[in-house]
């Protein structure tokens, strides 16, 4: 038996996140603990691209893990940054969760219901670019929150709808309010979306063994195909990114259908590409996508800036 020590941010989310996590570790015979941690992104109230974007949540649960004040950290892997730490491993990615967003509209109305005008909350460049491109004449409003403060801006009457992921809203039971999943054709998800990290040291054999079965092959492999991608288009472009990978069946066995999609933040370009290739390189596949769109221009298109007013993808 290992003595695991879990850090988790304090948000309901992330909480249920990691308890879920611990649960599974707990149910192979180990004993966790789970240990709060604050982050800067909990405490401040400026836009997280006015502090560092996402990396804010991971940096402060990964000074933990360092300072050996914890032994592991469960991140949305979606929040999680590409680049490689060397001291670090992520030891586990349990079965994903379904990746796609979802619509939660007042009136139980779909996407394609909401007269033109009406006011969709978001708090990613990501889905205002993909809504604003389907000419819906919606106006896109950012915001920022977790779940339960961007639902009430619906039952309050404050916006017409907002725009979240499915799997936050399953951890927490709130599935309920969605009133429309969103096809991927329409939105496509984040890269990891509806994915967890277990991340320890690198020099934890004991915990990487504790954590290792709770890894699924299947989500490893796409997502680190999505994660390529990203990592490819970070470094040559700014622009709102998505990717999405799946398992399918092919002639000689296994592969990965792979979709991915930039565009500028108000939907006027676009750029939709996808790719099939082995299962077993998922990260040359990502690479050569985003190559793809690099090539048909991606690197052309600009992203918001740290002085837009939208903020990252985050919203537990």
């Amino acid at each position: 038996m290992t003595f695991v020590r879990l850090g988790t941010r304090r948000s309901a989310l992330a909480m249920s996140q990691s308890s879920w996590v611990a649960d599974r570790v707990r149910a192979l015979g180990h004993d966790v603990e789970l240990v709060e941690i604050t982050t800067e992104g909990d405490v401040s109230g400026e836009l997280l691209t006015a502090i560092g974007g996402t990396g804010v949540f991971a940096a402060a649960i990964r000074h933990a893990v360092r300072e050996r004040r914890i032994d592991c950290a469960v991140h949305s892997l979606k929040d999680l940054p590409t680049a490689p730490e060397e001291d670090l491993l992520i030891a586990a990615i349990p079965t994903r969760e379904d990746s796609r967003d979802v619509l939660v509209a007042r009136d139980g109305l779909t996407l394609g219901e909401l007269p033109p005008g009406s006011v969709v909350g978001t708090g990613s460049p990501r889905r205002a670019a993909q809504l604003a491109a389907l000419g819906l004449g919606l106006e896109v409003r950012p915001i920022r929150g977790n779940v339960d403060t961007r639902l009430g801006l619906v039952t309050s009457g404050a916006l017409d709808a907002v725009v979240l992921a499915r799997a936050g809203l399953a951890r927490l039971g709130r599935l309920a309010h969605v009133t429309e999943v969103l096809d991927p054709i329409q939105v496509l998800p984040a890269a990891g979306q509806g994915a967890l990290a277990a991340e320890c040291r690198a020099d934890r054999a004991d915990v990487i063994a504790a954590l290792a079965p709770l890894d699924d092959i299947d989500t490893r492999t796409c997502v680190s195909a999505e994660r390529a991608v990203l990592a490819a288009l970070e470094a040559g472009c700014t622009a709102p990114i998505g990717a999405l990978a799946e398992v399918v069946d092919g002639e000689d066995g296994l592969e990965l259908s792979l979709r991915a999609v930039v565009g500028t933040e108000d939907g006027a370009t676009l750029l939709r590409r996808s790719l099939v290739g082995p299962y077993t390189e998922p990260e040359a596949l990502g690479a050569r996508l985003a190559q793809i769109l690099l090539e048909d221009g991606a690197a052309d298109l600009r992203g918001p800036t740290p002085a837009d007013t939208h903020p990252p993808e985050h919203v537990s």
